[in-house]
C-alpha cells in the first residue's frame, strides 16, 4: 500500500472558518483558517502562531533577512467559534430532511453551515 492509496481523514474545521486556539502561546486568540493540511492534521491560522525564518536572498525574497510567517497548529489545539453564541464550541453533524449534512454548534444548537 503506497502513500496515494491511504484515505485522508475528514475534519470538521475548514478553510475560512473562524477558530480559537486552546493551547500554547496564542491561547484564547481567534483567527481565520488559511489552510488545512489533512495529511499532517494541521491548520494555518491567519496572524497567529507567528515564527521567524532567516532567509537567504533568492528570487522570491530578494532582500533576504528575517521573515515572519504563520506556522501550523495541530488540529486538536483549535476549536470553531460559533457565530450565533460567539463562543468556541464543539461541532456535530446533523442530517436534514432532504439528506443534506449540516454542521451545528453543540453549545447553542444553531447550524453553522452545510457539512
Amino acid at each position: 500500500m503506497n502513500e496515494q492509496d491511504t484515505v485522508l481523514p475528514k475534519f470538521r474545521i475548514r478553510k475560512g472558518d473562524t477558530v480559537m486556539i486552546t493551547t500554547g502561546k496564542d491561547r484564547g486568540k481567534t483567527g481565520k483558517v488559511l489552510e488545512v493540511n489533512r495529511a499532517k492534521q494541521r491548520v494555518f491560522v491567519e496572524k497567529l502562531n507567528i515564527i521567524k525564518r532567516h532567509m537567504k536572498p533568492s528570487q522570491q525574497h530578494r532582500q533576504g533577512g528575517i521573515i515572519e510567517k504563520e506556522a501550523s497548529i495541530h488540529l486538536s489545539n483549535v476549536r470553531i467559534v460559533c457565530k450565533s453564541c460567539g463562543k468556541s464550541a464543539r461541532t456535530g453533524i446533523r442530517v436534514m430532511d432532504d439528506g443534506e449534512k449540516m454542521r451545528y454548534c453543540k453549545k447553542c444548537g444553531e447550524i453553522i453551515d452545510r457539512g
